[in-house]
């Protein structure tokens, strides 16, 4: 029996046991047919041809491989990943590729390593990645679009931040080289670089590869340069500057006490001690109370008198505000004039205090200057004997001197008898006789012209 005789035989008893018993023969006959064993992958599906045949319907055995396949369907609808890029694929049978009864051994795919073009995947092989063994990726019992695809799942146990900047490496690695680096944008951090942190190396605020959640305090990572000890705090931007330590300038201005005159020259020492970040005072007197020259007498407001400048520059003093306002000629003398010590408290007011030695009265006046003189000026006399000595001058009196009734010299009051007898006891002629009230008689026009009285 030839062998084409014998295979139409074998298909005619086919057809005669599947009439017969249907679901049992198709099976046997199927088997009896098979050109060999399934993949290893597929053997589970040997047992019914129909998981993946239909008789007679060859162009549909590769809709019942995307039956089981979704995956792959998923990257055919949405035209990713080989499958659904490749443009040979997309007019191919499924069974072009994956051949299968050629035993439980027989890889299912067919192609070739060296030649297939992994750019038509999800994962182009790029810079280093090109000279990689695919094994390096693909491993055993893994189907080959289950390899990863992030950096960190490959890369992740031999990077050494250990875990510390995350796991997108890309942001700073290329694929040409881990060690080349991509250029870091340190401005979409917290801590943009400027000045001179933007020529510092990493690892000299990172180190030992810590990137997430550094301090970002001057000190933290200057403390070991702190040449101050700590004494001015740990404010280093207070003084210093990102371009560079030096030069340091502390803005005195941003303070309750900006520096104004002389004590824009001042040492920081010179108020704050060796405690740069005490607080102090902001009155004149705490500071300047050793250099008190009026011994407290004049209070603690010196600014009322001083000014920044300096102490003895333009020094203002509003005498008016005092018990004794200066007028005329007194507002043009110096301090020293009347006060002798810078105490200040305690000058006299009187007159006689001051300008004693300028008496030439001697004293015949008493002390009060007042009554005749005047601040404009000590020629400039304007007493009224009727009205201020309460005895007026006329007759012979308006001609009399000062002195020829004022004799005495320093006394203790200017006032006079107004009795006539008082002053004219040596001329008196009648010695006495008369009794004392010369006025009974005399007039004062002259002594020698008399009023007989009845």
């Amino acid at each position: 029996m030839s062998g084409r005789l014998a295979a139409i035989l074998v298909v005619a008893m086919a057809i005669l046991f599947g009439l017969a018993a249907p679901a049992a023969a198709s099976t046997a006959v199927e088997k009896l047919m098979m050109p060999g064993q399934l993949s290893q992958a597929h053997a589970k599906l040997e047992e019914d041809c129909a998981n993946c045949h239909k008789v007679l319907q060859k162009a549909a055995q590769s809709s019942l491989c995307i039956s089981c396949h979704k995956d792959v369907q998923k990257d055919l609808d949405a035209k990713t990943g080989f499958h659904g890029r490749d443009v040979i694929v997309a007019k191919s049978e499924c069974y072009a590729c994956h051949v299968e009864h050629k035993g439980r051994d027989n890889p299912e795919i067919q192609f070739e390593p060296s030649t297939f073009n992994h750019g038509e995947t999800r994962f182009a092989l790029e810079g280093g990645h090109s000279l990689v063994p695919c094994a390096s990726c693909h491993k055993p019992g893994k189907k080959y679009r289950e390899a990863p695809q992030a950096c960190a799942d490959c890369h992740g146990e031999k990077q050494p931040h250990k875990g510390n900047l995350g796991k997108q490496c890309e942001t700073c690695h290329s694929v040409e080289s881990w060690k080349k680096l991509k250029p870091f944008d340190h401005n979409k951090t917290k801590y943009p670089l400027r000045g001179a942190h933007a020529k510092a190396a990493c690892v000299g605020c990172h180190a030992g590869e810590i990137y997430a959640g550094l301090s970002q305090a001057c000190n933290d990572c200057h403390a070991i340069r702190d040449v101050h000890a700590r004494k001015f705090g740990l404010k280093c931007e207070d003084c210093h500057s990102l371009e560079a330590w030096k030069p340091a300038k502390f803005d005195h201005a941003k303070t309750r006490f900006p520096l104004q005159g002389a004590h824009a020259k001042a040492q920081c020492a010179d108020c704050h001690g060796g405690n740069i970040t005490a607080k102090l005072a902001v009155t004149c007197i705490s500071c300047h109370k050793a250099q008190d020259v009026h011994k407290a007498q004049l209070g603690e407001g010196c600014g009322d008198c001083h000014n920044a400048s300096a102490w003895r520059a333009n020094v203002k003093f509003d005498h008016g505000l005092t018990s004794y306002p200066l007028t005329g000629l007194h507002a043009l003398v110096a301090c020293e004039g009347c006060h002798e010590t810078r105490a200040y408290k305690g000058a006299a007011t009187d007159c006689y205090a001051c300008h004693r030695k300028a008496d030439v009265h001697e004293g015949r006046f008493a002390t009060a200057c007042a009554n005749c003189h005047s601040p404009l000026g000590w020629k400039r006399v304007t007493f009224d004997h009727a009205r201020d000595g309460h005895y007026a001058l006329d007759g012979a009196h308006a001609k009399v001197g000062c002195y020829d009734c004022h004799t005495a010299k320093a006394v203790q009051s200017a006032k006079l008898p107004t009795d006539c007898y008082s002053c004219h006891k040596v001329k008196d002629v009648h010695r006495g006789a008369f009794g004392t009230n010369c006025a009974r008689c005399h007039t004062t026009q002259t002594f020698r012209a008399a009023i007989i009285r009845q």
